[in-house]
């Protein structure tokens, strides 16, 4: 069966994805794309540039996408329920990886340099770069360059007054992302919506959570590579590095285990 199409240039943007074609290379970090447009969603990811804003809060985002779905935030619209919490999410995506990093422990991902295990392919990414150095974040008023974007977000909030502070109403107490604000105003409110399935111990944060259930489980997460010695917790196996390892450099000397 043949696909047809009402004009020449999207036959020839179809016929790429044939190809494997990707015309349009990004100059700062040399990925290509099929069409010119994707780079141009890409290109405001080194930008930090966000075109797409809401008309009933601050938040801005760089595809028109990503707006639609925020749209569904106000208005109550979350069919994608978890199972194991009962959270409720606006798309079936965000529940996945909400499952993948709140409720399981497997980190599938390793490290090709030091063996460091993670849970998903962006979170191995984002390591690799400490490894090769990698900056793809530039600033477009200085000549700073960062590994997450992220951090060029915080940059350009602090030396350069771009973006907007999220402030809290309590304490008028300025945050960088949402996300942390939402978690410094539960403390306020004393809401705690992380519960161990063990003790039904309640916890503000996630991190929170998952550093108490390991109170709870005989793993042991943490290697130190010197002597093969496992340890709970991270806090615990970088003491330990003070006293095995001398001045070898810290990413080498510990890896995560796979459960």
């Amino acid at each position: 069966m043949w696909k047809v199409f009402s004009n020449n240039q999207k036959l020839t943007i179809h016929r790429r994805s044939h190809s494997a074609e990707k015309p349009f290379e990004c100059t700062v970090c040399s990925k290509r794309f099929t069409t010119s447009s994707e780079l141009v969603v890409h290109g405001r990811i080194h930008s930090g540039e966000k075109p797409y804003k809401c008309h009933l809060c601050d938040k801005a985002f760089s595809q028109s996408g990503n707006l639609n779905t925020h749209m569904k935030l106000h208005m109550g619209d979350k069919p994608y329920k978890c199972s194991l919490c009962n959270k409720s999410f606006s798309q079936s995506a965000t529940l996945q990886s909400h499952k993948l990093h709140i409720h399981s422990n497997r980190r599938p991902y390793d490290c090709r340099y030091c063996g460091k295990l993670f849970k998903s392919g962006y979170e191995l990414k984002c390591h690799v770069r400490i490894h090769t150095g990698a900056k793809p974040y530039s600033c477009r008023h200085c000549s700073d360059s960062f590994r997450q974007l992220g951090h060029l977000k915080a940059h350009l909030l602090k030396s350069h007054n771009e973006g907007t502070w999220f402030m809290c109403h309590i304490c008028q107490k300025k945050f960088i992302c949402n996300g942390n604000l939402k978690k410094h105003i539960r403390r306020h409110e004393g809401v705690k919506p992380y519960v161990c399935s063990d003790c039904q111990k309640c916890f503000c944060t996630a991190d929170e959570s998952r550093h108490h259930k390991l109170r709870h489980s005989d793993v042991k997460h943490f290697c130190c590579g010197r002597c093969g010695k496992y340890f709970k917790h991270r806090e615990t196996v970088v003491s330990h590095f003070n006293r095995c390892s001398g001045d070898l450099p810290f990413n080498l000397l510990f890896n995560v285990v796979k459960v």
